[in-house]
């Protein structure tokens, strides 16, 4: 009996196992979350190899390979981003100003991640005095004194699932002496509990599932800065008076008109809240009625909805909130008795 070669089979087993393989290929893919983590770390990826062959008589024959398991590793990444805006306005000596960061599990595998904050980098004016981290318990993003929880070390480390972010809180106090117009900055730092170091370094079966942990890119170490400015506003209160008396003249006796001029100016940056000026009308003399201005504008005597009033003994004016480089001018009369 001759056995006749024929290559028909090898074409049709290379036709099928590449299909076989494209097929995997696909599986793998589908079962991919579309986001930068990848295949959860874990995952088992099983792949059969399909050979078949025509025997003598024309018929077709079929075998399979053994099933060649894979278990996916999980990488460790992580970022660290800061959440606001720009520079966070503050004040000499204010406490529990609040920085606000995001991190982000940049890996495959539900990972836990070690914080650290620092107000001594350098590159700044100041040093901000941290004194806390702060977890976003209720997840809306901003700071909830008493209701977001403080981060322990080592304690309530937070646990993020793949490609999922959480938003952190530094909370500093600002030295006394800060200048106005000057920068503090505090950073913020997220490190995989699993490990970390140069990418690439690989922590036998210490990932999620059973498989390796490897360090990915970012060393699975991560941080970022946000910075304080400071807002210094302060007012120069200047009171000058001009004397008319009954002759036409200037001088101080009996019957003389006094008016009082009080000019309040808004130095430094930022605005002051609630400005109010009250003056006592001096011994002596007695308050002429309806001669309160401010801005040139007539005040009523009364406690009413203007801005101001005389209160039996004094006057008293409210400013509202006032910018820096602003300022208001009060006048007012009285008579020497």
């Amino acid at each position: 009996m001759r056995m006749i070669v024929n290559d028909a089979p090898r074409w049709a087993f290379a036709r099928k196992a590449l299909l076989a393989g494209v097929c995997a290929l696909a599986l793998v893919a589908l079962a991919s979350p579309a986001g930068a983590a990848g295949t959860p770390a874990g995952t088992v990826i099983n792949n059969v190899a399909t050979a078949t062959y025509d025997v003598p008589g024309g018929a077709e024959s079929e075998t399979t390979s053994n099933v060649v398991s894979l278990t996916v590793d999980e990488l460790l990444d992580v970022a660290v981003a800061s959440a606001d805006p720009g520079d966070v306005t503050t004040n000499p000596g204010a406490t529990n100003q609040v920085l606000r960061f995001t991190i982000t599990n940049a890996g495959n595998g539900s990972e836990a991640f070690a914080l650290t904050a620092r107000g001594t980098g350098g590159g700044d004016d100041f040093d901000p005095a941290v004194t806390s981290i702060v977890i976003d318990s209720n997840g809306n993003g901003a700071y909830d004194a008493g209701i977001d929880t403080v981060y322990v070390a080592n304690s309530n480390d937070p646990v993020l699932a793949p490609d999922a972010s959480l938003a952190i809180f530094i909370l500093s106090s600002i030295p006394a002496g800060a200048a106005d117009g000057a920068r503090g900055r505090a950073d913020l730092a997220a490190v995989a509990r699993t490990g970390s170091g140069t990418p690439g370094t690989s922590f036998a079966g210490a990932g999620q599932g059973g498989g390796n942990a490897v360090v990915g890119a970012t060393g699975a170490d991560a941080e970022d800065d946000g910075y304080y400015a400071v807002s210094k506003a302060g007012v120069s209160f200047v009171k000058s008076a001009r004397v008319a008396d009954a002759f036409g003249g200037v001088t101080q006796v009996p019957g003389s008109t006094i008016t009082y001029t009080l000019t309040a100016t808004i130095g430094g940056s930022g605005s002051l809240a609630n400005l109010r000026v009250a003056d006592p009308i001096p011994a002596g003399t007695s308050y002429k009625p309806g001669s309160l201005t401010l801005q040139g504008t007539a005040l009523t005597d009364a406690a009413d909805s203007d801005a101001g009033a005389f209160t039996g003994s004094g006057i008293a004016v409210a400013l509202g909130n006032l910018a820096a480089g602003s300022s208001r001018t009060i006048t007012f009369q009285v008579k020497i008795d």
